[in-house]
């Protein structure tokens, strides 16, 4: 499945104020809409796995709303696409889905999942993950670590997994919590052990990734203060060492380009709204540059990255053309 829809950043892009170096550097090629056929399509992430192309997002009545499912969408050439796996549980809400391929070469998600689906109240709020030998075939989905932890993407390196489940008191009112986040490892991507315990002020979605030996955290923030943080640690990765990067960024996601440079994406809060937006991040100054916005708004962000030989690719979603919907956008990078 294909949809007909191919944007020029001059057209419903919009660039941001950055250096113009890096405006020349990277350049935003396409974006197709990719998918729409659920009521509510969102919070996706993006895997190269067996020369093809995998995208997961959950599919629901509304943001926060139904019995959410996972769907994965498979591809040979990023231009069509089909549904390769719908993963459900009755009266569960499955969220986030975020993809990895584990040491013996599985597609591994990992996910967030709300008992009962209408929340009405929330009884539980957990962590699961499933394996996959083709993104076709998945196990069943398996909880792992306790209650009101969400295990929100995980890292391989060196054959262990890491990632920062964030964690909250059900029992103490929304706009009064103050949540907690840890890092946990595991070998298996089923078993994890705590690493520590991070010392931050209103954590909640965490992407890890690695500079050699080095470990990266981008970090948001909810609340107040809701500014990003970005942190830095070396092995064991016990002591951490924070910047805070001066706005909120949700749903953030970073890779790292061939160059050495380091790219950023996620929700911003812009003078025209919520936008998805592409951003030159410097770990080690703790400088957050805005560089382009997809075409986004509303409900928006989610994306996944994945360097693929001189372009970036991006899954996102989107409401800006009224339903809410999965996009993917091609950059080309120097």
């Amino acid at each position: 499945m294909r949809f007909s829809l191919i944007l020029a950043i001059g057209v419903l892009g919009e660039t941001l104020p950055a250096a113009e170096n890096d405006k020349a550097a990277i350049k935003l090629i396409e974006v197709n809409k990719i998918w729409d056929k659920g009521k509510h399509n969102a919070f996706t992430d993006l895997i190269r796995f067996q020369d093809k192309w995998f995208c997961t997002f959950r599919e629901g009545d509304g943001h926060a709303a139904g019995a959410g499912k996972v769907r994965v969408l498979v591809s040979p050439d990023g231009k069509n696409w089909e549904s390769s796996a719908l993963i459900a549980r009755k009266d569960v809400d499955l969220r986030d889905p975020k993809l990895s391929i584990t040491p013996e070469g599985r597609l591994m998600i990992v996910g967030g999942a709300a008992e009962p689906a209408s929340r009405n109240p929330v009884r539980d709020h957990y962590s699961f993950i499933c394996f996959s030998k083709d993104g076709k075939t998945w196990t069943e989905p398996k909880r792992v670590l306790g209650s009101w932890q969400w295990l929100w993407r995980v890292t391989w390196h060196n054959g262990t997994a890491f990632g920062v489940a964030y964690s909250w008191d059900p029992q103490v009112p929304r706009g009064k919590r103050n949540r907690g986040a840890k890092l946990y490892r595991s070998k298996d991507g089923l078993n994890y052990e705590e690493v520590t315990t991070f010392q931050l002020v209103n954590p909640s979605e965490a992407t890890l990734a690695f500079d050699r030996e080095t470990m990266l955290c981008l970090q948001r923030r909810d609340g107040n203060p809701n500014s990003a943080q970005i942190g830095i640690s070396k092995p064991p990765y016990k002591e951490w060492h924070w910047k805070d990067l001066g706005q909120y960024f949700g749903g953030p996601n970073m890779v790292r380009a061939k160059n050495g440079s380091w790219l950023a994406a996620g929700r911003l809060l812009t003078k025209n709204g919520a936008r998805t937006a592409l951003c030159r991040l410097d770990p080690h100054k703790g400088t957050l540059k805005p560089l382009i916005t997809l075409p986004s708004g509303g409900d928006t962000s989610y994306p996944g990255l994945v360097v693929h030989g001189s372009e970036l690719w991006m899954s996102y979603y989107s409401s800006h053309e009224g339903k809410t919907s999965i996009y993917l956008a091609r950059f080309s990078l120097p």
